[in-house]
């Protein structure tokens, strides 16, 4: 794996272009494999948790090919599937394990799925529960990854879900598709709908309403084109930077801004920042737009309860804002983050206490004073594609040079993401 070396700049200036939404993209794939025909999904992620998900489908049986910006999916239909020859990777994946589960729950084979180090010690009862009271079988270590599902004919239930994710949810959602009558899923707070959204414009009978998600089953779905919008949480890393860095100024296009995602949006108008959106159109249920963003000089805020599940891919930015801001941030109620690829609260609490932030780290949360001068140091990325990131931004405001280790990781979520920084860094000196 391959270090990577950062200095302070002056300032950012362009426009970007950040890859297709990592979330929808999952689904896109996912949601047209059991369609009843061929799908055109456009602006596709080349991200590798999303490769992740194309390769388990293909040894599913289903046809992938490659087409002008994007994929073409032949759909199998919801019985089409087929049992794979050998145990399905889904790498570092969270999504494609959870998502792909509820489905293979359905079948009338068995199959196992696994996944690189990091993700088979995940937390997977919160899937392997609800999956099992709808009928499946599953076999597991404590809980964890590799899962060996038996599927077979599933039934309807009502399940309250202890955290508010949209992996949980959307899992219990998909298995819901096969089963007879109405599976509904209820949340602690309102996570992210993108697969409520795309089974909808798919033709599923499914309704949701606040924390509330529901789908009649057993369902048909009917192929459509899907043109995957921009993702915010990779925006996220270049909206804050343009808004750190003086004299800067960043546009991004056509970003996913569906309410439920711009949580990222929400915090910064509450740290100060202004920005400005442009050109909102929608298409396939997801409204996408122009962002705009400035220089800005940060105040603290506190982000917690309902804000969470909104932000959650954030908060490792958003903890390298809180440095900059004037005042005291508190994030709380983020116990998810630990765990995440890593455990996201202890990585930001090191790495931000090498660059000499003021920062304290709860059970749940992170406590930040600011404004701090960071200095460069020796960080390390704990593998995890999101701390890698936060921490490259945080290079671009500290004093003298940055080491970030293990970057390969980037490309789980942001191929590209380099190339892009260089691209739009205004450095006169």
């Amino acid at each position: 794996m391959s270090d990577k070396k950062l200095h302070p700049v002056q300032s950012l200036q362009g426009t970007v272009r950040v890859p297709g939404d990592k979330s929808i993209s999952h689904r896109a794939l996912i949601v047209s494999a059991i369609a009843d025909g061929a799908c055109r999904v456009s602006g596709l992620s080349t991200a590798l948790d999303v490769q992740s998900t194309a390769a388990c489908l293909k040894a599913l049986g289903v046809k992938i090919n490659k087409a002008k910006d994007g994929v073409i999916v032949h759909g199998v239909g919801m019985h089409g599937l087929q049992p794979p020859r050998k145990a399905l990777d889904a790498g570092n994946s969270g999504t494609t394990i959870r998502l792909l589960a509820g489905m293979l729950a359905a079948q009338n084979f068995t199959a196992t799925i696994t996944g690189d180090r990091s993700l088979r010690n995940r937390p997977m009862r919160r899937i392997i529960e609800p999956l099992e009271l709808m009928g499946a079988r599953i076999d597991s270590d404590d809980f964890k990854a590799p899962l060996t599902i038996t599927g077979g004919p599933l039934r309807a239930i009502d399940f309250a879900s202890p955290v508010a994710s949209a992996q949980v949810k959307s899992c219990i959602l998909l298995a819901g598709l096969f089963a007879r009558g109405v599976t509904r899923v209820t949340e602690p707070y309102h996570s992210r709908d993108h697969t409520e959204l795309m089974l909808q414009e798919m033709g599923a009978n499914i309704h949701s309403s606040e924390a509330l998600a529901a789908v009649i089953g057993p369902s048909e779905l009917h192929a459509r084109d899907i043109d995957v919008p921009g993702d915010i949480s990779a925006a996220a890393f270049f909206l804050v930077a343009g808004a750190l860095l003086p004299n800067s100024t960043l546009v991004m296009e056509n970003i996913g801004v569906n309410l439920l995602r711009t949580g990222i949006l929400t915090a910064l108008t509450s740290m100060g920042v202004n920005y400005q959106i442009n050109d909102q159109v929608e298409l396939n249920r997801e409204p996408r737009a122009t962002i705009a963003v400035k220089s800005a000089t940060f105040r603290a805020t506190t982000l917690g309860g309902a804000m969470i599940p909104r932000i959650v891919d954030e908060i490792p930015i958003l903890a390298i804002a809180a440095t900059q801001a004037e005042g005291v941030t508190t994030i709380k109620d983020a116990r998810e983050l630990r765990v995440k690829e890593s455990d996201r609260l202890a990585a930001l609490a090191a790495n931000l206490t090498k660059m000499g932030a003021k920062v304290r780290e709860k059970e749940d949360g992170l406590i930040i004073s600011g404004p701090t001068t960071l200095h460069g140091a020796e960080l390390d990325s704990y593998n995890d594609h999101r701390i890698a990131m936060a921490f490259s931004i945080a290079a671009l405001i500290a004093d003298g040079e940055t080491t970030i280790k293990n970057v390969d990781c980037v490309d789980i979520s942001f191929p590209g993401f380099y190339d892009i920084l260089e691209s739009i860094i205004h450095d006169e000196r």
